[in-house]
């Protein structure tokens, strides 16, 4: 008989710690924000920006959100498959994609051109039940949505199926292109658009549950924009959509994502030794080394390399050199630590440690990207959580 030991499972060399009691904090700062009469969509959209789809809709769910959002259909099927209910809109369609299964799960489908309408009708024909459908008005963007002049027969085909039993149209929508731009004048000519095609609409005899525009930042700076919905994307997470329009905590808002890594090697090196690929980083005297066991393929953004800010033994560094697939360097000069500490990449900010807002600097992007990047080899850990959570499964790595 074989006798077998137990090992006790070896802590992570990475992990992305989220905290679904802040994420619930910040939803019920967003409704306070919005205030009665305007519902809250929590988008959740690419894994929740990286922070695990199923448990942050849960916990969004539970602080009060009444509709979550999605860009894909695949991504609102996986959440009716993992038991979350409730209104749940999708906007991202291409031809071909499963309208009847969107049907039969009660999703709320975005239509923005006669194409998507004929696909619908045709499903909803199949399903013997009407779909659920929200306009999109192209207000300015210039992406998804239908164009003002392509707008009357859009609306005049939707209505006719419509009378037919075929679909139900419970929106009409649309986004904005420069919300994040405090004060700039397309946030204006795009409210005035869509208040013309949305009263178009109406006048021709749509009689839409919701409308709406706002994103985060419009939910959080543009209160004339609100009107029966607003989409809060990044700001549920606890990021700014823009450093200009202010903080997380200028908004009232606690970023849910913390990163960090165990160090995997400490080492003393002479002055001149070169760091990582192409040894654009030579050590400007003897000095010891830290190795961070994440990568760009982990969702390190390799453009940060030689800037991003890492707090390791108390006290920021630098990556110094090249970021590569699995790892990176930093310099921490006559101090030490031992092989296991914790070197953290970004998280709330409030305990010394740099911010996602702080890699986007050193990356030259948004705090959008930082998060959302983040890959499925670092796994989710789940703080805050219900009993509810729980029980349904809202632990553990990314779902």
């Amino acid at each position: 008989m074989t006798h077998r030991t137990h090992t006790p499972p070896s802590p992570p060399r990475a992990r992305a710690e989220i905290d679904l009691g802040a994420l619930r904090a910040n939803v019920r700062a967003l409704r306070a924000r919005v205030g009665v009469g305007t519902a809250l969509m929590a988008v959740v959209k690419s894994d929740a920006y990286g922070h695990g789809m199923v448990p942050c809709a849960r916990a969004a769910r539970e602080a009060g959100a009444e509709w979550l959002g999605t860009a894909t259909p695949q991504e609102a099927l996986a959440l009716r498959a993992a038991g979350v209910g409730g209104r749940l809109m999708c906007w991202l369609w291409t031809p071909g994609d499963p309208w009847r299964d969107g049907i039969e799960a009660e999703l709320d489908m975005s239509v923005s051109a006669m194409w998507a309408l004929r696909e619908v009708v045709e499903a909803a024909r199949e399903a013997g039940r009407p779909a659920r459908i929200q306009l999109k008005a192209d207000t300015g963007l210039g992406r998804n949505g239908c164009q003002p002049a392509d707008w009357p027969e859009l609306v005049a085909a939707a209505l006719a199926a419509q009378e037919e039993g075929r679909v139900t149209v419970t929106g009409l929508w649309s986004h904005f292109a420069r919300a994040d731009e405090p004060g700039h004048p397309s946030i204006a000519a795009q409210l005035d658009v869509f208040h013309e095609m949305v009263a178009y609409a109406e006048k021709q005899g749509v009689e839409p549950e919701v409308r709406h525009i706002a994103n985060s930042a419009a939910a959080l700076t543009v209160p004339e924009s609100h009107f029966d919905l607003v989409r809060a994307g990044v700001a549920t997470y606890g990021i700014s959509p823009s450093p200009e329009l202010g903080t997380s905590r200028d908004f009232g808002l606690r970023p849910v994502m913390t990163l960090s890594a165990s160090v995997a090697l400490v080492k003393q090196v002479p002055a001149g030794h070169g760091v990582s690929y192409g040894h654009q980083y030579l050590t400007p005297q003897e000095t010891i080394l830290g190795l961070v066991p994440l990568g760009y393929g982990d969702g390190i953004p390799r453009h940060a390399s030689g800037r991003g800010p890492v707090l390791v033994g108390g006290a920021w560094r630098r990556v110094a050199g090249r970021i590569a697939m699995d790892q990176f360097v930093v310099d921490l000069g006559h101090d030490t630590v031992e092989p296991g500490a914790p070197a953290v990449l970004f998280g709330p900010g409030d305990r010394g440690e740099p911010t996602a807002q702080d890699w986007a600097d050193a990356a030259d992007t948004i705090a959008y990207e930082i998060v959302t990047r983040i890959g499925p080899r670092v796994p989710r850990v789940y703080s805050g959580e219900t009993a509810e959570n729980s029980a349904l499964g809202g632990t553990g790595a990314s779902e």
